[in-house]
């Protein structure tokens, strides 16, 4: 979980006042999935390894602005 709580960290100092929450929800089988408003963002399936924050932010900067 520390791969999450840094990107969480990351993603709260750049939109702390466009983010109404802010979810981890701990799992197993190594799924690290990034949903906004419901939708599917990212998912680590794609890369393979867990995301480094430059693999999500670009994502969400598209969605919260």
């Amino acid at each position: 979980m520390p791969n999450a709580v840094g990107l969480a960290a990351r993603i709260l100092e750049q939109w702390q006042n466009a983010i109404g929450v802010l979810e981890l929800v701990p799992g197993g089988g190594g799924i690290f999935d990034v949903h906004v408003d419901g939708e599917l963002v990212f998912t680590k399936k794609l890369l393979g390894r867990y995301p480094e924050p430059d693999d999500v932010l670009p994502l969400l900067r598209d969605r919260l602005r």
